[in-house]
């Protein structure tokens, strides 16, 4: 009669495969190549299955399609060589059209702002988003008065936005950022009085709040210090008088959805679920805009 190897006195040996690389870590997936056990922390998407760290350095000229090796983020996303470039650029153009507002003495913002239906008495014409100013919903996430208004958002996207674009890769991370944006702008529109001129710049800003909370659930993290960020800011954003609370709800309702598409969707249908979800999103959006466009004209 056949015996497990731990004997009839001793308990049978613990046969569950751990990674090769951790071996503390138990693990049910294997490296489509060596076929070595690895774990989460190892495992790189492949264009079928996982690799693992070894294996994809050791892929050149092994034949293999270099997509196939290439490193990717949680999300899907090519690991790029400076994770920040998006952020960067997004800080850039927010600065430059700060600077913008200064040298034209304002004059950029009642050009640009996120304004529904009113009449302007400086220039005697009907000015705003229902009048066919579509582009004051895209313009508007860019604007700032204030110094501290600017710096407050840019500290934001400078600490959020580099985590999650290494996370979510350069092209995810731009997609989240502009349609959590112009949700935020969308809902203003749709609620603010017509003649209410608004600031959408932080409408993004939250949007990566909720993508940050989502993230760091997704990876098992403390979510402690995210919602304490979150808990504060909502507190600033209904008690501060002159804040545009629309943008801040809308961003961050939409940057949350986005976010739950993009780190959560399987990988066997992940192009799909990723862009489907953001398209969702953007539809919703238009519609809020077109509705309300009715109810103005």
């Amino acid at each position: 009669m056949d015996q497990q190897p731990g004997g009839p006195d001793r308990p049978a040996a613990d046969t569950t495969p751990h990674c090769y690389r951790h071996p503390d870590r138990e693990t049910g997936i294997r490296c489509t190549r060596c076929e070595r056990p690895i774990c989460t922390d190892c495992m790189i998407s492949a264009s079928v299955g996982f690799q693992c760290p070894n294996c994809v350095r050791e892929a050149n000229g092994s034949g293999m399609s270099p997509t196939a090796t290439r490193p990717r983020t949680i999300a899907g996303g090519t690991i790029a060589a400076d994770p920040r470039l998006i952020t960067k650029i997004l800080l850039g153009l927010n600065l430059a059209v700060f600077v913008a507002v200064l040298a034209s003495e304002q004059r950029v913002v009642g050009e640009l702002d996120l304004i529904g239906l009113a009449f302007n008495t400086d220039i005697g014409q009907v000015v705003g988003v229902a009048d066919g100013q579509w582009y004051r919903l895209f313009t508007s996430m860019f604007l700032h008065q204030a110094v501290w208004h600017i710096a407050f958002n840019m500290l934001g996207l400078w600490w959020l936005g580099g985590p999650l674009e290494a996370a979510l890769g350069r092209v995810r991370f731009l997609a989240l950022y502009l349609i959590s944006g112009l949700a935020g702008s969308a809902l203003t529109y749709l609620i603010a009085a017509p003649n209410q001129p608004s600031l959408g710049a932080s409408g993004a800003i939250f949007g990566l709040l909720g993508a940050t909370a989502v993230l760091m659930r997704r990876m098992n993290y403390d979510m402690r210090p995210v919602f304490a960020l979150l808990a504060l800011n909502l507190l600033f954003t209904f008690t501060w008088s002159g804040i545009a609370w629309e943008a801040h709800v809308g961003g961050l309702v939409a940057g949350t959805a986005i976010a739950v598409g993009l780190v959560h969707a399987p990988r066997e249908r992940r192009a799909l679920v990723q862009w489907g979800t953001c398209a969702v999103v953007l539809l919703a959006t238009v519609a809020i805009v077109v509705i309300r466009t009715g109810q103005l004209t």
